[in-house]
Protein backbone atom coordinates (compact mmCIF):
# COMPACT_ATOMS: atom_id res chain seq x y z
CA UNK A 1 0.00 0.00 0.00
CA UNK A 2 1.17 3.53 -0.76
CA UNK A 3 0.24 6.78 0.95
CA UNK A 4 1.32 10.42 1.05
CA UNK A 5 1.56 13.46 3.31
CA UNK A 6 2.09 17.05 2.22
CA UNK A 7 2.17 20.70 3.19
CA UNK A 8 2.53 23.91 1.22
CA UNK A 9 6.21 23.22 0.51
CA UNK A 10 6.79 19.52 0.00
CA UNK A 11 5.04 16.20 -0.56
CA UNK A 12 6.29 12.85 0.71
CA UNK A 13 5.10 9.40 -0.38
CA UNK A 14 5.66 6.01 1.22
CA UNK A 15 4.98 2.33 0.84
CA UNK A 16 3.97 0.22 3.81
CA UNK A 17 6.45 -2.49 2.84
CA UNK A 18 9.51 -1.48 4.81
CA UNK A 19 7.83 1.82 5.79
CA UNK A 20 9.94 3.15 2.93
CA UNK A 21 10.05 6.77 1.80
CA UNK A 22 9.69 6.63 -1.98
CA UNK A 23 9.16 10.23 -3.13
CA UNK A 24 10.01 13.65 -1.73
CA UNK A 25 8.87 16.42 -4.05
CA UNK A 26 9.64 20.14 -3.84
CA UNK A 27 9.88 22.91 -6.43
CA UNK A 28 8.35 20.59 -9.01
CA UNK A 29 11.02 17.88 -8.75
CA UNK A 30 11.24 14.57 -6.92
CA UNK A 31 14.43 14.69 -4.88
CA UNK A 32 14.46 10.96 -4.15
CA UNK A 33 16.10 8.37 -6.36
CA UNK A 34 13.62 6.76 -8.77
CA UNK A 35 14.39 3.19 -7.72
CA UNK A 36 15.37 2.11 -11.23
CA UNK A 37 16.29 -1.60 -10.76
CA UNK A 38 18.89 -1.32 -13.51
CA UNK A 39 21.02 0.37 -10.84
CA UNK A 40 19.33 -0.19 -7.46
CA UNK A 41 15.68 -0.96 -6.94
CA UNK A 42 15.12 0.82 -3.62
CA UNK A 43 14.60 4.41 -2.47
CA UNK A 44 15.18 4.64 1.27
CA UNK A 45 15.26 1.29 3.09
CA UNK A 46 15.11 1.19 6.88
CA UNK A 47 17.93 -0.76 8.56
CA UNK A 48 16.87 -2.81 11.60
CA UNK A 49 17.75 -4.74 13.76
CA UNK A 50 21.28 -4.63 12.32
CA UNK A 51 23.17 -2.24 10.09
CA UNK A 52 25.45 -3.65 7.43
CA UNK A 53 26.59 -7.23 6.99
CA UNK A 54 27.29 -9.94 9.53
CA UNK A 55 30.28 -12.19 9.14
CA UNK A 56 28.91 -15.25 7.29
CA UNK A 57 25.44 -13.67 7.76
CA UNK A 58 25.52 -15.22 11.24
CA UNK A 59 25.60 -14.08 14.86
CA UNK A 60 25.54 -15.89 18.18
CA UNK A 61 23.45 -14.99 21.20
CA UNK A 62 23.31 -16.99 24.42
CA UNK A 63 24.95 -19.96 22.74
CA UNK A 64 22.57 -20.12 19.79
CA UNK A 65 23.30 -19.15 16.19
CA UNK A 66 21.01 -16.94 14.10
CA UNK A 67 21.14 -15.91 10.44
CA UNK A 68 20.39 -12.39 9.23
CA UNK A 69 21.02 -10.82 5.85
CA UNK A 70 22.61 -7.44 5.33
CA UNK A 71 20.77 -4.57 7.09
CA UNK A 72 18.28 -6.89 8.80
CA UNK A 73 14.67 -7.72 8.00
CA UNK A 74 12.64 -4.54 8.58
CA UNK A 75 13.06 -3.28 5.01
CA UNK A 76 11.30 -6.40 3.72
CA UNK A 77 8.44 -6.53 6.24
CA UNK A 78 4.97 -5.02 5.96
CA UNK A 79 4.51 -2.20 8.50
CA UNK A 80 1.21 -1.18 10.03
CA UNK A 81 0.01 2.42 9.69
CA UNK A 82 -0.28 3.41 13.35
CA UNK A 83 -1.57 6.93 12.67
CA UNK A 84 -1.76 9.48 9.88
CA UNK A 85 -2.60 13.16 9.52
CA UNK A 86 -2.11 15.49 6.57
CA UNK A 87 1.52 16.15 7.48
CA UNK A 88 2.56 13.13 9.57
CA UNK A 89 2.46 9.35 9.38
CA UNK A 90 3.63 6.75 11.90
CA UNK A 91 4.48 3.19 10.87
CA UNK A 92 4.87 0.29 13.27
CA UNK A 93 6.47 -3.15 13.26
CA UNK A 94 6.31 -5.56 16.21
CA UNK A 95 8.10 -8.80 16.92
CA UNK A 96 6.29 -11.99 15.93
CA UNK A 97 6.95 -15.66 15.31
CA UNK A 98 8.67 -14.90 12.01
CA UNK A 99 11.05 -12.32 13.50
CA UNK A 100 11.84 -14.55 16.48
CA UNK A 101 13.33 -17.16 14.13
CA UNK A 102 16.17 -14.78 13.27
CA UNK A 103 16.11 -12.25 16.13
CA UNK A 104 15.09 -13.48 19.61
CA UNK A 105 13.85 -10.21 21.12
CA UNK A 106 10.45 -8.64 21.74
CA UNK A 107 10.16 -5.13 20.29
CA UNK A 108 7.86 -2.42 19.01
CA UNK A 109 9.66 -0.46 16.27
CA UNK A 110 8.07 2.76 15.06
CA UNK A 111 9.02 5.26 12.38
CA UNK A 112 7.45 8.71 12.39
CA UNK A 113 7.67 10.91 9.28
CA UNK A 114 6.73 14.57 9.86
CA UNK A 115 6.67 17.53 7.48
CA UNK A 116 7.42 21.02 8.77
CA UNK A 117 7.95 23.76 6.20
CA UNK A 118 10.60 22.55 3.76
CA UNK A 119 11.82 19.81 6.13
CA UNK A 120 11.05 16.12 6.52
CA UNK A 121 11.86 14.71 9.95
CA UNK A 122 12.33 10.97 10.38
CA UNK A 123 12.17 9.60 13.93
CA UNK A 124 13.04 6.02 14.89
CA UNK A 125 11.66 4.62 18.15
CA UNK A 126 12.65 1.18 19.45
CA UNK A 127 10.70 -0.09 22.48
CA UNK A 128 11.99 -3.17 24.27
CA UNK A 129 8.72 -4.93 25.09
CA UNK A 130 10.42 -8.03 26.46
CA UNK A 131 11.72 -8.94 29.87
CA UNK A 132 15.43 -9.01 29.08
CA UNK A 133 18.10 -6.75 27.63
CA UNK A 134 17.70 -6.18 23.89
CA UNK A 135 20.59 -5.65 21.46
CA UNK A 136 20.01 -3.88 18.15
CA UNK A 137 21.18 -1.38 15.55
CA UNK A 138 19.09 0.99 13.47
CA UNK A 139 19.76 3.31 10.57
CA UNK A 140 18.59 4.98 7.38
CA UNK A 141 19.56 4.54 3.72
CA UNK A 142 17.89 7.39 1.75
CA UNK A 143 18.98 7.86 -1.85
CA UNK A 144 18.79 11.35 -3.37
CA UNK A 145 18.69 12.08 -7.08
CA UNK A 146 21.79 13.70 -8.62
CA UNK A 147 21.80 15.87 -10.64
CA UNK A 148 18.93 17.97 -9.32
CA UNK A 149 18.69 20.75 -11.89
CA UNK A 150 18.58 20.57 -15.67
CA UNK A 151 21.84 21.53 -17.32
CA UNK A 152 23.98 20.18 -14.46
CA UNK A 153 25.91 16.91 -14.22
CA UNK A 154 26.74 14.53 -11.39
CA UNK A 155 30.26 15.94 -11.12
CA UNK A 156 28.89 19.47 -10.56
CA UNK A 157 27.72 18.45 -7.07
CA UNK A 158 29.52 18.01 -3.78
CA UNK A 159 28.85 17.19 -0.14
CA UNK A 160 29.60 20.05 2.22
CA UNK A 161 29.84 19.05 5.88
CA UNK A 162 29.21 21.28 8.88
CA UNK A 163 32.79 20.84 10.16
CA UNK A 164 36.26 20.53 8.68
CA UNK A 165 37.24 16.86 8.84
CA UNK A 166 39.88 14.33 7.96
CA UNK A 167 37.67 11.99 5.95
CA UNK A 168 39.22 8.57 6.45
CA UNK A 169 36.96 5.80 5.24
CA UNK A 170 36.72 2.30 6.64
CA UNK A 171 36.80 0.22 3.45
CA UNK A 172 34.35 -2.61 2.88
CA UNK A 173 35.49 -6.00 1.67
CA UNK A 174 33.57 -7.84 -1.04
CA UNK A 175 31.37 -9.49 1.56
CA UNK A 176 30.45 -6.13 3.09
CA UNK A 177 32.66 -6.46 6.17
CA UNK A 178 34.74 -3.63 7.61
CA UNK A 179 38.46 -3.72 6.92
CA UNK A 180 41.24 -3.37 9.46
CA UNK A 181 42.64 0.04 8.47
CA UNK A 182 41.32 3.33 7.12
CA UNK A 183 41.96 4.92 3.74
CA UNK A 184 42.04 8.70 3.17
CA UNK A 185 39.27 10.22 1.06
CA UNK A 186 39.82 13.93 1.71
CA UNK A 187 41.86 15.53 4.51
CA UNK A 188 41.53 18.90 6.24
CA UNK A 189 38.35 19.93 4.41
CA UNK A 190 34.58 20.05 4.77
CA UNK A 191 33.90 19.08 1.16
CA UNK A 192 33.76 15.81 -0.76
CA UNK A 193 33.22 16.29 -4.53
CA UNK A 194 30.92 13.74 -6.14
CA UNK A 195 32.23 11.56 -8.92
CA UNK A 196 30.99 8.22 -10.17
CA UNK A 197 34.43 6.73 -9.49
CA UNK A 198 34.18 7.69 -5.80
CA UNK A 199 31.97 4.65 -5.18
CA UNK A 200 33.72 2.07 -7.34
CA UNK A 201 35.16 0.64 -4.12
CA UNK A 202 31.70 0.48 -2.44
CA UNK A 203 30.45 2.84 0.27
CA UNK A 204 32.41 5.49 2.12
CA UNK A 205 32.03 4.47 5.76
CA UNK A 206 32.94 7.03 8.43
CA UNK A 207 33.03 6.71 12.20
CA UNK A 208 32.47 9.49 14.72
CA UNK A 209 32.73 12.55 12.48
CA UNK A 210 32.57 15.94 14.17
CA UNK A 211 29.96 17.09 11.67
CA UNK A 212 26.27 16.64 12.44
CA UNK A 213 24.95 17.81 9.07
CA UNK A 214 25.87 17.70 5.40
CA UNK A 215 24.54 19.63 2.40
CA UNK A 216 24.25 18.22 -1.11
CA UNK A 217 24.79 21.21 -3.40
CA UNK A 218 26.29 22.63 -6.57
CA UNK A 219 27.68 26.02 -7.45
CA UNK A 220 25.62 25.90 -10.66
CA UNK A 221 22.15 25.83 -9.07
CA UNK A 222 20.46 27.11 -5.90
CA UNK A 223 18.77 23.72 -5.48
CA UNK A 224 20.30 21.95 -2.48
CA UNK A 225 19.34 19.74 0.43
CA UNK A 226 20.69 19.72 3.97
CA UNK A 227 20.76 16.48 5.91
CA UNK A 228 20.97 16.56 9.73
CA UNK A 229 22.09 13.40 11.52
CA UNK A 230 23.06 14.39 15.08
CA UNK A 231 23.06 11.37 17.38
CA UNK A 232 24.17 8.89 14.70
CA UNK A 233 27.80 7.87 15.32
CA UNK A 234 28.34 6.29 11.91
CA UNK A 235 27.73 7.66 8.43
CA UNK A 236 27.68 5.89 5.08
CA UNK A 237 27.88 7.61 1.69
CA UNK A 238 27.12 5.36 -1.27
CA UNK A 239 25.89 5.04 -4.83
CA UNK A 240 25.52 2.05 -7.12
CA UNK A 241 28.11 1.94 -9.88
CA UNK A 242 27.59 4.86 -12.31
CA UNK A 243 24.11 5.56 -10.88
CA UNK A 244 22.62 9.11 -10.80
CA UNK A 245 22.05 9.27 -7.04
CA UNK A 246 23.85 9.46 -3.73
CA UNK A 247 22.82 7.82 -0.46
CA UNK A 248 23.41 9.68 2.80
CA UNK A 249 23.08 7.01 5.48
CA UNK A 250 22.87 7.79 9.21
CA UNK A 251 23.66 4.71 11.28
CA UNK A 252 23.44 3.68 14.92
CA UNK A 253 25.38 0.54 14.06
CA UNK A 254 27.91 -0.77 11.58
CA UNK A 255 28.88 -3.93 9.69
CA UNK A 256 31.00 -6.60 11.32
CA UNK A 257 34.74 -6.34 11.03
CA UNK A 258 36.30 -9.13 8.98
CA UNK A 259 37.73 -10.78 12.12
CA UNK A 260 34.71 -10.33 14.42
CA UNK A 261 33.88 -13.21 16.77
CA UNK A 262 30.18 -13.00 15.77
CA UNK A 263 28.99 -12.60 19.35
CA UNK A 264 26.04 -10.19 19.22
CA UNK A 265 26.83 -8.57 22.57
CA UNK A 266 30.39 -7.83 21.42
CA UNK A 267 29.50 -6.43 18.00
CA UNK A 268 30.53 -2.81 17.38
CA UNK A 269 27.60 -0.42 17.16
CA UNK A 270 25.07 -2.61 18.94
CA UNK A 271 22.80 -0.64 21.25
CA UNK A 272 21.88 -2.14 24.63
CA UNK A 273 18.28 -1.48 25.65
CA UNK A 274 16.92 -2.52 29.02
CA UNK A 275 13.53 -4.19 29.37
CA UNK A 276 10.73 -1.66 29.00
CA UNK A 277 12.97 1.16 27.81
CA UNK A 278 12.70 3.15 24.57
CA UNK A 279 15.54 4.24 22.25
CA UNK A 280 14.96 7.21 19.91
CA UNK A 281 16.93 8.91 17.16
CA UNK A 282 15.96 11.53 14.56
CA UNK A 283 17.38 12.57 11.21
CA UNK A 284 15.95 15.19 8.88
CA UNK A 285 16.33 16.60 5.40
CA UNK A 286 15.56 20.20 4.40
CA UNK A 287 14.97 20.96 0.72
CA UNK A 288 16.01 24.16 -0.97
Amino acid sequence: MTLSIENQDIRASFQTKGAELTHLTAFGADRMWSGDPAFWGKHSPVLFPIVGALRDNTYFYEGKSYSLGRHGFARDREFAVVSQTGTEVVFGLTSDEESKKVYPFDFDFRIRYTLSGNRLEVAYSVHNTGGEVMWFSVGGHPAFAVPVAEGTSYEDYYLEFSETEDFNRWPLAGDGLIGAATEPVALGTNRIPLTKELFYGDALVFKHLKSTSVTLKSDKTPRALTFDYAGFPYLGIWAAKNAPFVCIEPWCGIADSFDHNQQLTEKEGMNRLEAGEVFSRVWSVALG
